[in-house]
């Protein structure tokens, strides 16, 4: 696990690296508490890899069709009620959408178990929100990404003082099943992750699908565009991600003065690239804010720009 800063405590010497790894969940229930495609990904990773087994899971969801579905694919058990979801899990997902929350928190907070531990991925909900409406102090506030649909995700986390060594290793567990994570003591940086790693992807998705489009104008079949540039993307970043210098040194490494990147370079500096790039990032830190003071009750104070 990645920590910032601090850390758990180790396996008990005794297991194997494996069976350290399933033993945390061994008598656990999963209670997944709205389960859209991102908490689906988080269940199906757990049972891919063991951790759990589709009878140890519930999942609610209000539509029929999204059950059934759910019961066929992952073989779990699935409600309506989310109420019932709950009942004796020791630990609960919490993933529906930030309208509902207010609406749900109450369906469920009569009927968790003492000492179980509750995770959110609703974007805004801090700890202070659920908290105080599921009178349940052990909480996780988790942000993933859409990649994490593959096991590629990245997933920012801060817990509650009241989670204990015990907890915070299934919660480490629970959330590397979707790729990377990262633990920090600090809640307002799982805001910030949402505008950084959390929304990022669109950003991403954005800049593959204008540079596909560019490609396609010069003249390529889309077919091959989207080849060279999903390569290119996924080349660069795995360059990046070996590399010990700074981005701004390997981007140098490729720009010849008067050559093609520094001509390309300086007509995404006029358009402003880096600038409208942070705005967006800014944009979608204030909307995360915004969310989380709706929930909160609270006025809304915008982030500084």
């Amino acid at each position: 696990m990645t920590e910032v800063p601090g850390s758990l405590p180790p396996a008990a010497p005794q297991l194997n690296a494996a069976a350290a790894t399933v033993e945390p969940f061994k008598a656990s229930r999963l209670a997944v508490v709205g389960t859209g495609v991102m908490a689906e990904a988080i269940t199906s990773g757990l049972l891919r890899q063991g951790l759990l087994a589709p009878s140890q899971v519930t999942c609610s969801h209000p539509r029929p069709a999204r059950r059934d579905q759910l019961r066929l694919t992952l073989g779990v058990d699935v409600t309506a009620d989310n109420g019932k979801a709950v009942e004796g899990a020791d630990l609960v997902l919490l993933a529906v959408k930030p309208q509902v929350l207010p609406r749900v928190l109450p369906e469920v907070s009569h009927k968790l178990t003492a000492g179980a531990l509750v995770v959110s991925i609703v974007a805004g909900a801090s700890t202070k929100v659920l908290g105080r409406a599921l009178g349940h102090p052990p909480l996780v506030r988790a942000m993933p990404n859409t990649p994490a649909q593959i096991g590629a995700g990245m997933t920012v986390w801060f817990s509650t003082p009241d989670v204990g060594p015990a907890d915070l290793r299934r919660a480490q567990l629970l959330l590397a099943a979707l790729g990377e994570e990262i633990q920090v003591q600090d809640e307002a940086q799982v805001a910030m992750a949402t505008a950084v790693s959390g929304t990022g992807p669109t950003y991403t998705l954005l800049f593959i699908e204008s540079l596909i489009d560019a490609a396609v104008h010069l003249g390529f079949p889309r077919h091959v565009a989207r080849r060279l540039v999903l390569s290119t993307a996924s080349g660069s970043v795995a360059f990046a991600a070996q590399s010990n210098k700074h981005v701004s040194e390997l981007r140098d490494m490729v720009t010849s003065p008067g050559g093609t990147s520094a001509e390309a370079l300086a007509a995404l500096e006029r358009g402003r690239f880096r600038t409208v790039l942070s705005d967006a990032v800014w944009a979608a830190y204030r909307r995360t804010v915004q969310l989380e003071a709706n929930l909160e009750g609270e006025p809304v104070a915008a982030p500084p720009d």
